[in-house]
């Protein structure tokens, strides 16, 4: 039986990996959660992810605490003594950075150092960490590839992860500690978070209100459905790296759909899908506008690394995983809406 520590548990990434967890090994793994639950998005969608896990694993052990408090971190892992740790605890989100700089350096700093510190006392088998596709910054190349150089990050975000990639590194280096940093693209689906360009951009079309696009539409994004994610970051649990030639157990891989789409094509295919749940009943008025600090004009996952160590690419069509989140939107799981 494996023990696995998943902090920020109720978040998107988070919950989707728990309850594949629970429904593929079931009591073949215990599972220890910890979120901060904060108000950096609705409440009510973290309450209702913790709700859907507790049903399903009545010994869910789960701690509301935060990761920057470093005696909490190390309590839970001497007590619990974790054979792998996922950490996906972070302050998410390009722009918010910009306006409070201090959730980063707290939670994607603080937070990540505290964990490295653990599992330096309480050795793991392996520990899985998000990293970002925003780490590639103003990188001109593509498609995207960890062995490009990402000295160029455009956000504080940006920069608290290629700073998680770099601390992991050290210590795994010092400390033999197994670490693999997952870069995550565009993650969108059902029970997503609501600050997400998908779901703001329901949140308005369902209200009648205009949408605004950035750099008057002209950027790319590589979507990755949630699904196809948390297949990854199972994949990728199960295998800890093995020693490199400086006999360091440390890897990064990307995770994205490997096929950036338009924006404008994104935004039509999201109301088609929410036209067709009778979510909305026309297209949205569209206010064209020039691109956001912090932002980037595309992203584009090369995911050869991940095929080739794990057999696996992500697949789910953009329609295909729109359609999926439209459905879950109308729905009465949705507790935004009920």
């Amino acid at each position: 039986m494996k023990t696995i520590l998943i902090t920020g548990m109720a978040g998107f990434i988070g919950y989707f990996l728990s309850k594949r967890l629970l429904e593929t090994f079931g009591s073949a793994v215990k599972l220890i959660g910890i979120d901060n639950m904060n108000d950096y998005y609705d409440v009510r969608l973290k309450e209702a992810r913790l709700a859907d896990l507790r049903k399903m694993d009545a010994d869910l052990f789960f701690i509301r605490g935060n990761i920057a408090d470093k005696a909490l971190v190390e309590d839970l892992l001497s007590r619990h003594r974790p054979d792998i740790v996922v950490n996906l605890a972070a302050q998410a989100g390009v722009r918010y950075s910009i306006t409070n700089p201090d959730a980063y350096i707290e939670s994607n700093l603080i937070g990540f150092y505290n964990i490295l510190e653990a599992c330096r006392h309480h050795p793991v088998e392996h520990l899985v960490y998000a990293s970002s596709s925003s780490v590639y910054g103003l990188n001109k190349k593509v498609p995207y590839s960890v062995d490009d150089k990402v000295d160029n990050p455009v956000s504080l975000y940006a920069a608290t992860k290629k700073s998680d990639e770099l601390m992991a590194h050290a210590y795994s280096k010092l400390y033999g500690i197994p670490c693999t940093g997952l870069r995550f693209f565009t993650v969108y689906g059902p029970m997503g978070r609501p600050d997400m360009a998908y779901f703001g951009f329901t949140e308005k079309l369902r209200r009648g209100q205009k949408i605004q696009i950035f750099n008057y539409g002209d950027m790319k994004r590589d979507f990755t459905y949630i699904d196809d994610i948390v297949t990854g970051v199972v994949n990728v649990m199960q295998k800890a790296p093995e020693a490199n030639e400086e006999g360091v157990r440390y890897k990064v891989y990307n995770i994205g759909n490997n096929q950036p789409e338009d924006l404008l094509f994104f935004v039509e295919t999201l109301e088609d899908c929410l036209m067709a749940e009778g979510i909305i009943s026309q297209r949205a008025e569209k206010e064209f506008l020039p691109m956001q600090p912090g932002d980037v004009y595309q992203t584009y996952a090369d995911v050869e690394p991940l095929v080739r160590d794990f057999g696996f690419k992500p697949s789910t069509s953009l329609k295909e995983g729109l359609n999926r989140f439209a459905k879950w939107y109308a729905s009465s799981e949705n507790p935004l809406l009920h």
